[in-house]
């Protein structure tokens, strides 16, 4: 599919999905761009530019699909009918994409989910609340049920799965405490080709980079 063939509406959410970098649920959208309505939301699904989850809310992610032609919005022209200060979006898209063009840049290489001290987490939340020690222990039960074997890597975006009751600041201060502890390894995935959305926002942040998987030798 082309950019030309798309709304500026649907350009505006998959460019939305690709700032965040994580899935989105669909109410959050109006706050972040403009409100995707059914028939867009189906469009882009039947299209295989996003992936719609079915639960309530519904929640909205980028496709392989979907971050390739985020890529070639750069430099595409507006669409008819965008004009004004929406029109300056593209032109500072433009100017993107020579930047990436000359660097050899992909947008997974630029754009990352906010770090966690800047993503609202319900403050009565019992999870949030719980002992960090608990946590701890139940990712490291967690990990045990995931991995092949000790010391075998576990994808972040599948332990935060087995443990979506846990807060995500909660998650992320017991990962970056288990960190420290002997045994316990957080790394990159070195194929970033490899990463899916949900990968990307599951990451947990250490010095200047994602790290997307977990290792527990014991």
């Amino acid at each position: 599919m082309a950019p030309d063939e798309l709304t500026g509406t649907e350009q505006a959410v998959l460019l939305v999905l690709m700032a965040e970098c994580r899935p989105v649920p669909n109410p959050e959208l109006k706050t972040l761009g403009p409100e995707l309505k059914k028939s867009y939301r189906d469009r882009l699904r039947d299209k295989k530019l996003i992936e719609v989850s079915s639960g309530t809310p519904m929640v909205l992610e980028l496709t392989d699909e979907g971050w390739r032609l985020c890529r070639e919005l750069f430099g595409t022209e507006p669409p008819l009918g965008v004009r004004g200060q929406n029109k300056a979006l593209y032109t500072l898209m433009k100017g993107l994409g020579r930047y990436f063009d000359r660097a050899d840049l992909a947008p997974a290489d630029v754009f990352a989910p906010a770090p966690p001290d800047s993503v609202a987490t319900p403050v009565d939340s019992a999870s949030d609340q719980a002992p960090g020690d608990d946590v701890e222990g139940r990712i490291r039960a967690a990990y045990g049920r995931l991995a092949s074997r000790a010391g075998g890597w576990v994808g972040l975006a599948a332990l935060r799965d087995e443990l979506a009751d846990v807060g995500r600041g909660a998650l992320d201060a017991a990962l970056l405490r288990l960190e420290r502890t002997p045994g316990v390894s957080l790394i990159p995935e070195e194929n970033q080709k490899t990463l899916t959305g949900a990968d990307r926002a599951a990451a947990v942040r250490i010095g200047n980079e994602d790290n997307h998987l977990i290792a527990i030798e014991a």
